[in-house]
């Protein structure tokens, strides 16, 4: 099913498309959405850093629900993931990896980068298709681990009262973004929803204590 965005294909466009370049952005707000916004400094934090960007006219659009295609450029912006190291025999295209892709689209580049970089994505992914917030975070969690070389750490799984609602295959990464890299929080019921859509603000939110999480606790160096 594809996603019923809200935004014009130009605000798609411009959504998450940002300067790798290390510009740095005046510490100011920037989007006139976000003022009263939980998740405002967060948002503002990645803003600052080029993670995210907004979709025009001043605006965040928080509550404008991710599709697969923009969960994958933040995830990319969010690991400064990229194909400098990488030498390709024939120029790759999008399609070669996700058939579903369109090699004309603004998110080719970060299909490729995401395929190449070895971001478990599966092949019949749909680049417009709604992500719930359990597939986000499940994508979040195994792309920073594969990265950053995280060590396996047992733990206590946490009680979730709707868990029975949870995609088997992403409980585990659940467990760890909530109870060993701070993610995400249960509700004051204690339930997660894992199957709502989830939304920029969301996941502009998870990113950052996902960063936090990783310059907390940086990966050992060769001389340590």
């Amino acid at each position: 099913m594809q996603c019923k965005s809200k935004l014009t294909a130009a605000a798609v466009a411009a959504l998450l498309v940002i300067s790798l370049t290390g510009q740095s952005f005046a510490a100011v707000n920037p989007f006139t959405d976000i003022t009263e916004h939980s998740a405002r400094d967060k948002i503002l934090a990645l803003y600052e850093k080029g993670i995210v960007k907004g979709v025009g006219n001043e605006r965040f659009a928080p509550g404008t629900t991710v599709t697969a295609a923009q969960g994958i450029q933040m995830l990319v912006n969010a690991l400064g993931l990229n194909l400098d190291a990488v030498r390709f025999i024939k120029e790759p295209k999008a399609t070669d990896y996700f058939p579903k892709a369109d090699n004309n689209a603004w998110y080719a580049e970060a299909l490729i980068i995401a395929a190449v970089n070895g971001i478990e994505l599966p092949a019949d992914l749909d680049p417009k298709e709604c992500w719930t917030k359990e597939k986000f975070t499940h994508y979040l969690v195994r792309a920073m681990e594969l990265h950053n070389s995280l060590p396996l750490i047992k733990l206590n799984p946490v009680a979730i009262a709707d868990e029975d609602q949870i995609t088997v295959d992403y409980s585990g990464s659940i467990q760890r973004a909530i109870v060993v890299y701070g993610i995400l929080s249960l509700k004051e019921d204690g339930t997660l929803n894992p199957k709502a859509e989830i939304t920029r603000a969301e996941a502009a939110a998870e990113v950052y204590n996902a960063l936090e999480y990783l310059r907390a606790h940086p990966a050992p160096t060769t001389e340590s």
